[in-house]
């Protein structure tokens, strides 16, 4: 599969380039201060998760670790995620980048509980250290859902990522949190 979308690009570009009646290719993207925000996720971090599975009950702990590295030439952040959740082990998987054209960071997640891909876009407010975005993608029962997150960068070794989504009355509520410390 992996060939198959190698070669597809490859052949993308070349009729490009034949589009353009054989000018030389646009310069390559170099990462640019959007791409600065990722620096901030670089690294090895332990988490806290906190699941509410209803509104109003008590949340269900458990941990994890992530691993964010910087890629594509420091053009996207890619990270992985793996611990328990509600008993089972749980592996996610996600990628970011900055899309110049809608102005604001995009992104992918999959993981070992929802039977396929979530799309994400963000925008980042250096004023509050804050990531602000939605998500759309399938819950566990493959149903599509739409949430709200937030991730606050309290300080360069903790951050806090809070994900809200519509209760059973309709109304926003907070499903998850997530605490995060980054290892020295």
């Amino acid at each position: 599969m992996k060939s198959r979308l190698v070669a597809a690009f490859v052949v993308l570009s070349v009729v490009s380039l034949a589009a353009r009646g054989g000018q030389q290719p646009p310069p390559v993207p170099k990462p640019g201060p959007e791409q600065a925000v990722f620096k901030m996720d670089e690294g090895t971090w332990d988490a806290v998760v906190e699941i509410a599975a209803q509104p109003g009950m008590a949340a269900q702990s458990s941990k994890g670790v992530e691993v964010s590295t910087i890629g594509c030439g420091g053009l996207c952040l890619i990270t992985d995620f793996k611990g328990n959740m509600m008993g089972a082990p749980f592996h996610g998987h996600g990628v970011s980048v900055w899309d110049a054209a809608k102005k604001k960071y995009v992104g992918s997640w999959t993981d070992s509980m929802s039977p396929g891909l979530a799309v994400a876009e963000s925008t980042y407010d250096p004023a509050k250290k804050m990531m602000t975005g939605t998500m759309e993608g399938p819950d566990m029962s493959g149903q599509v859902t739409k949430s709200r997150s937030t991730v606050e960068y309290s300080t360069p070794t903790t951050r806090v990522m809070r994900m809200y989504a519509p209760g059973p009355d309709g109304k926003e509520t907070e499903m998850m949190k997530i605490s995060y410390t980054k290892r020295k």
